[in-house]
């Protein structure tokens, strides 16, 4: 590799705009600075602009404005230096039915020029640490979804990456298969040394993984920090409230309270952080009453990674 910049960041984005055409702006001037050896979740509704710029930072999609580097490199003038330093999981399975788990992985390594015997060792290595060992020459087609998100998943580790890019890879599988593989993802960070950049619709998932999430809307980077960092800031309880009536009303109301920490509404729900939840739901209720709201159904919990998403995002459908 050549010219690299190294800033002490894998992967760092400043300003970062793709525009497909006039009406469409995809990403609206991205920043981000990711250390290495963390683990940063992309977090967005749908259409918010999440896989538009991975595609970016992977060489894929040439960015309309602005810079990017990865593994120090630039992803517009050094392409593929910057190929061949990262390694992607798509969200689309994309393996092909008709090979077996070996031989998808030994065509890979054979891409990159990978000599016969670094493929044997990579591959043995890699079928052991997801445990495919016993269906490494079964055809693909027989796997099960969880069997072949982690095929894929090492596939993308067959030619050693500093960065590894992971979008939706845990997208349509059962509960189980979902912490395994993030057991995979942990591993990859705490014992090999990677840096993942990925993206998820599962907020337990990123609250569990991540070391940093940013929250994207709209192209743009709304929320960033660690996930405890961005949960403090709701409160220390959250009552969720459901009900009909005067909402506006209501709210400001809820806001004018002395233990009130924050107020997020959107659509039927209402979210208040609270100090003590227990101890304010009287006073909640009273103040529903009063003000011309009627609670449908209330619940305290701890908030979530969910709940901050929610304040930042809204709860409307995208496309």
């Amino acid at each position: 590799m050549n010219d690299k910049v190294f800033s002490g960041l894998a992967i760092e984005a400043k300003d970062l705009v793709k525009r497909y055409n006039e009406e469409v702006l995809a990403v609206d001037g991205i920043d981000l600075a990711i250390e290495t050896n963390t683990i940063y979740s992309l977090l967005g509704p749908n259409g918010a602009g999440k896989t538009t710029t991975l595609s970016m930072l992977t060489t894929l999609l040439e960015p309309t404005a602005g810079s990017a580097r990865v593994c120090g490199l630039d992803v517009v003038k050094q392409a593929n230096d910057v190929r061949n330093c990262i390694g992607v999981t798509f969200q689309e399975t994309v393996l092909d039915d008709a090979l077996t788990g070996r031989q998808a992985l030994d065509f890979h390594g054979k891409l990159y020029n990978q000599n016969k015997a670094k493929r044997q060792a990579k591959i043995k290595e890699l079928l052991a640490l997801v445990e495919l060992e016993e269906a490494a020459d079964r055809k693909i087609k027989t796997y099960s979804g969880g069997m072949k998100r982690r095929l894929e998943l090492i596939r993308g580790l067959m030619t050693e990456p500093e960065v590894l890019f992971l979008d939706e890879p845990t997208l349509g599988l059962d509960p189980q298969s979902r912490a395994r593989l993030g057991d995979y993802i942990q591993d990859l960070k705490e014992n090999q040394g990677l840096t993942l950049l990925l993206t998820t619709h599962y907020m337990d998932e990123a609250q569990l993984l991540s070391d940093k999430v940013g929250i994207i809307d709209h192209g743009k980077i709304i929320a960033e920090g660690t996930p405890r960092e961005l949960i403090e800031k709701m409160g220390a309880d959250v009552i969720r409230i459901e009900g009909q009536g005067d909402s506006g009303r209501f709210e400001e109301k809820l806001r004018s309270l002395p233990f009130t920490q924050q107020v997020v509404a959107g659509d039927s729900l209402i979210q208040v952080g609270v100090d003590s939840g227990n101890r304010r739901l009287v006073e909640v209720i009273s103040a529903a009453g009063d003000n011309g709201f009627r609670i449908e159904d209330i619940s305290v919990a701890k908030p979530s990674l969910g709940d901050v998403f929610l304040k930042y995002t809204g709860r409307q459908f995208r496309d």
